[in-house]
């Protein structure tokens, strides 16, 4: 027997368009508008035993629902499966859930006892603060704050998911590459970085991600694999025309290192920078925190 539950985002950009059918009766519903009843309706999940979550939205309905899942459920974190809908969404393609997946589906793969796919969660965690401020999939700083700030606009002219992508990031290739030396894209900001000996450093960009692949193949992290993952570039962004294609495709190169781009694979990163970061495809004030490897979670896919 399968305890099943689903949350479903009705602004979801794909969940706007054509809501989905009827959740059959034996599957608890709970359509969150509001934070208070996100964490309520996880709450009620949990006192009535739900061993399956499924997460009908985006990235940023996902980022919302693991904040708040391991409090509501006590620790306890259901098998969970996603339902694509939303204006980007990079897990799914990660865990090759294809967009149109049905709920249907998923319960008949739950059913089935098919193999699920696992994938660790980042948390951001600020001092003195018990719990994670937040759960996600995809972290990044300095250019990528401006990127997103893009992306929401092409958005706005119809671009999704990788043609998002790919539009957003022709347009900071060329916004860094056209900009004077006082250019916001060029110059970066101060980021002090836990593997930073000497105290802070102007940034062009720093992105953590758990996830193994990105969307239109990109492997800014080197070839897929998993854990935390780090991309470091300071700033400006130098030999930046050579650098795109050997750092975007995984590939290494020696003089990369010196050119101010470096690759980790760390457990957490400590960060201290004035500006704001963007954890799954939504922007938050940044300071003092850190970024780190949350529980492995498992997905029921289809």
């Amino acid at each position: 027997m399968i305890r099943a539950g689903v949350i479903r985002n009705r602004r979801s950009h794909r969940n706007r368009r054509a809501f989905p059918a009827p959740i059959p009766d034996d599957v608890l519903d709970v359509l969150a508008e509001q934070e208070g009843e996100l964490f309520g309706g996880l709450r009620h999940m949990a006192a009535e035993g739900v061993d399956l979550l499924i997460i009908d939205g985006g990235d940023g309905t996902v980022r919302e629902v693991l904040t708040r899942l391991p409090e509501a459920f006590g620790g306890r974190i259901p098998r969970l499966a996603l339902v694509p809908n939303g204006k980007t969404n990079a897990l799914a393609l990660d865990l090759g859930v294809p967009l149109g997946t049905t709920l249907d589906a998923i319960l008949a793969a739950a059913r089935a006892g098919k193999r699920p796919k696992r994938r660790h969660c980042l948390e951001v965690c600020r001092p003195g603060l018990a719990l994670p401020e937040r759960r996600g999939f995809l972290f990044g700083l300095g250019a990528f704050v401006k990127a997103t700030e893009l992306a929401q606009r092409n958005h706005d002219r119809g671009f999704f998911d990788n043609a998002a992508i790919g539009v957003t990031l022709a347009g900071a290739v060329l916004h860094t590459l056209f900009g004077g030396p006082n250019d916001p894209w060029r110059r970066g900001e101060p980021v002090r970085a836990g593997f930073d000996p000497d105290g802070p450093r102007a940034r062009f960009l720093v992105l953590a991600s758990t996830l193994k692949r990105l969307p239109l193949g990109l492997k800014p992290f080197g070839p897929p694999h998993e854990g935390l993952k780090v991309l470091s570039v300071e700033a400006p962004p130098r030999r930046l025309i050579k650098a795109l294609p050997v750092v975007l495709s995984g590939r290494d190169e020696p003089w990369l290192a010196s050119s101010g781009y470096r690759r980790d694979d760390l457990t957490e990163l400590g960060l201290d920078f004035p500006g704001d970061f963007v954890l799954d495809g939504e922007v938050f004030e940044g300071g003092d925190l850190s970024v780190r490897q949350g529980p492995e979670l498992e997905f029921v896919i289809p």
